[in-house]
């Protein structure tokens, strides 16, 4: 029998907040329509097709994934309209590509290179097909993509030469804004974010190039970036979910995260020491990509400030206790991860309840699938 209240529930278990998701979903749509902009968001962070069907419902014109399996698992579940946001290059992917264009799935892949290109273009002359690309470009994270300006004209020219590739537009992903030290660096690495395209895109219009879509990303830059004139689409992916980097970063609050991990006290030594049955295999390791340190220790146990979860082996959550803790074995908490995307990926599904009632039961239907 399904339990209907959380703390009914084994754990650990994965748990979304259906409220919270709902309000999170819909602030990422209200914010594109008050721009005038389109809304893609990156389903990396949940990897659910319910989920990516409740943005849809909410406005967003399609979706962003790092992976093409991940966009077959999202076509496969109705999704028509994929970005994915990766310069792929190899025969094996391009093929899986095209299955995705025999679908007719929307799909547009992202390029960084004249050596790419070749790639797609003799994988694609077997098919009666052409792929919409979209060009990368290096907004600051020094990762991937081309550099703005005169770079990103040169590919976009030879872009043209190519009988089985259309440029539909120009994006880029400000990652380094999760490394920022304050909120006033996060607002200069957005405007930099939204230059870096509208500078490639001028370039690239001054040389008769017509750039559809400028598009910018990042959960902690959109609401900076996306004001930019001249940019027409923001791909937020964690704003759906926030953890607490994002609350470290001071770009959510507690309150607005919808993603915790039910955990269970499993031993209690004194009022030193606390341990859950939440491990590396159900919080992760993650303290932060890009240089982020606005974390401390490995989530944040709701509503118990006085513990801190100082390391995790595989199974064990090992928490220190800072005075007391009314805590006891076989308590049940809360923890907010502090990366929602990583630990998404640990998990078969979302326990999905309102007000700590159980209201439903959701995949992680691309959980894994990393090709």
């Amino acid at each position: 029998m399904m339990a209907s209240n959380i703390q009914e529930l084994d754990t650990p278990t994965l748990l979304v907040d259906y409220q919270k998701l709902t309000k999170n979903i819909e602030e990422m749509s209200s914010f594109a329509r008050e721009q005038g902009i389109a809304l893609r968001p990156h389903i990396k962070t949940h990897k659910s097709i319910h989920i990516a069907k409740m943005q849809v419902e909410h406005g967003a014109v399609g979706i962003t994934v790092a992976k093409v399996d991940e966009a077959l698992v999202m076509a496969s579940g109705g999704i028509k309209d994929i970005l994915i946001a990766y310069p792929i290059a190899s025969p094996q992917k391009i093929k899986r590509i095209v299955q995705l264009l025999q679908e007719n799935i929307n799909v547009k892949l992202a390029v960084d290179s004249v050596e790419q290109l070749k790639y797609l273009q003799k994988e694609l002359e077997e098919t009666p097909f052409t792929l919409e690309v979209w060009i990368k470009v290096n907004s600051g994270l020094n990762r991937c993509g081309v550099e703005p300006g005169k770079d990103t004209v040169k590919l976009a020219q030879a872009i043209l030469f190519l009988s089985k590739l259309t440029l539909g537009g120009i994006f880029t992903h400000a990652g380094h804004s999760y490394g920022a030290t304050s909120y006033y660096k996060i607002e200069q690495i957005g405007a930099q974010e939204a230059n870096a395209v509208i500078e490639s895109a001028n370039a690239c219009e001054a040389a008769s190039i017509p750039i559809p879509v400028r598009s910018v990303g990042s959960t902690p830059t959109y609401r900076i970036a996306g004001k930019v004139k001249g940019i027409t689409e923001i791909r937020p992916g964690n704003a759906a979910f926030f953890d607490s980097i994002q609350v470290g970063l001071g770009v959510a609050k507690e309150e607005d995260c919808a993603l915790t991990v039910l955990a269970s006290v499993v031993s209690k030594y004194g009022e030193e020491r606390i341990v859950f049955d939440t491990g590396s295999k159900a919080l992760n390791l993650d303290k932060g990509a890009h240089g982020n340190s606005t974390v401390n220790g490995f989530g944040t146990v709701v509503g118990h400030e006085e513990i801190t979860i100082e390391r995790l082996s595989e199974e064990h959550g090992v928490g220190t206790i800072n005075g007391h803790t009314n805590l006891q074995m076989n308590d049940k908490v809360q923890i907010i991860p502090n990366h929602a995307c990583t630990v998404a990926n640990l998990f078969d599904e979302y326990v999905v309840h309102d007000d700590g009632k159980v209201i439903d039961r959701w995949k992680v239907d691309a959980r894994g699938m990393n090709k």
